[in-house]
């Protein structure tokens, strides 16, 4: 049996749920991984009413769709990130606008109560951001000595391990999205941040390929690195669009502007190999869901997440129980 295609309700979050729902299950959809944001999960409800959370699985049952996993990346954001600034006004409160340690604070207690709504929800996965104090020093010019670069490891733990912990009081496991601007953006640092929380089983991945992809990253490989830690996985293709005068820092250039270095596509249509990453897949024995993240800011998100939906399906498939010439014994 292959695994079930939902769709990340991030870039949907202007639709109501219940506008959203019926849609996704005409785009071909089994379930929504859904965002804590928009009407779509408020999870301080969800932490202390699970009659909330009955009603929004009754919702999506309503029109055929599941549930595996709900994800705050806008509040985890804020845990780490050094000076929250006029950017992330958008993700907390309005009044703690201009309030970098209130929003931190808002942003620890929320993650606590993520995991709690996680598991009002009858769920074991949370998807999200940790933010990173020291991602500004990637390229160490004015020069980061190593110790700058260790302790920011060191406040990542101190700050996740308090939130973890109410994790695992909720038996529910944070998936971080391994991305630029994360304590953890590809491989290497994958393994600094696991070393840094003692490896602690709450802590794991949401594998999104196409953030490792861009950067030069094999997705593959870093499956094979953390076959034990792939928690939840993100579908989201792109591409690399260098045309000699861009380069992969993307020159300040939004996505879909001409003569980007890289940009997200509709799955199928950048250079990622999906055939191999299923494969991959099913050699860890991951049943978990296949969750479209849709980004292509050149295509229409209906049509795009439509056709989204068909190409996983059609490229999923289940694990052999057999080699193929055992056959030839009978």
């Amino acid at each position: 049996m292959s695994r079930p295609v939902t769709l990340f309700t991030g870039q949907w979050a202007d639709l109501p749920l219940e506008q959203l729902a019926p849609l996704a299950k005409g785009m071909g959809f089994d379930g929504l991984e859904l965002a804590c944001w928009g009407d779509h999960m408020e999870v301080d409800k969800a932490a202390t009413s699970k009659k909330y959370c009955k009603e929004k699985l009754e919702l999506l049952a309503d029109h055929g769709l599941q549930c595996f996993s709900i994800s705050h990346h806008l509040a985890g954001q804020l845990v780490c990130d050094p000076n929250n600034d006029g950017r992330s006004d958008l993700f907390a409160p309005k009044a703690l606008a201009g309030d970098p340690e209130g929003q931190r604070k808002w942003a620890v207690r929320t993650m606590k109560n993520t995991a709690k709504a996680a598991r009002n929800m009858g769920l074991k996965v949370v998807n999200g951001f940790t933010g990173s104090s020291i991602w500004h020093m990637l390229y160490s010019f004015p020069p980061a000595s190593e110790k700058m670069i260790e302790d920011g490891y060191i406040r990542f733990a101190k700050l996740w391990n308090p939130i973890l912990d109410v994790f695992d009081q909720c038996g529910v496991r944070f998936a971080l999205e391994v991305h630029p601007t994360e304590i953890a953006f590809d491989t290497a640092t994958a393994r600094r941040a696991l070393a840094a929380i003692g490896h602690r089983k709450a802590f794991g991945f949401n594998f999104d390929p196409s953030h490792l992809y861009w950067q030069g990253v094999d997705p593959v490989r870093f499956l094979k690195a953390f076959p034990d830690r792939i928690y939840h996985v993100h579908m989201k293709d792109a591409a690399v669009t260098l045309d000699g005068e861009s380069g992969i820092l993307a020159s300040h250039l939004n996505f879909g502007t001409p003569g980007r270095g890289w940009d997200f596509r509709s799955v199928g249509r950048g250079g990622i190999d999906f055939e191999a990453i299923i494969r991959t897949l099913n050699a860890l024995n991951y049943s978990g869901p296949l969750s479209i993240e849709w980004e292509d800011a050149m295509m229409d998100r209906v049509h795009g997440a439509t056709e989204s939906c068909a190409f996983v399906k059609k490229l999923d498939f289940a694990k052999s129980d057999r080699v193929f010439d055992e056959a030839f014994a009978n």
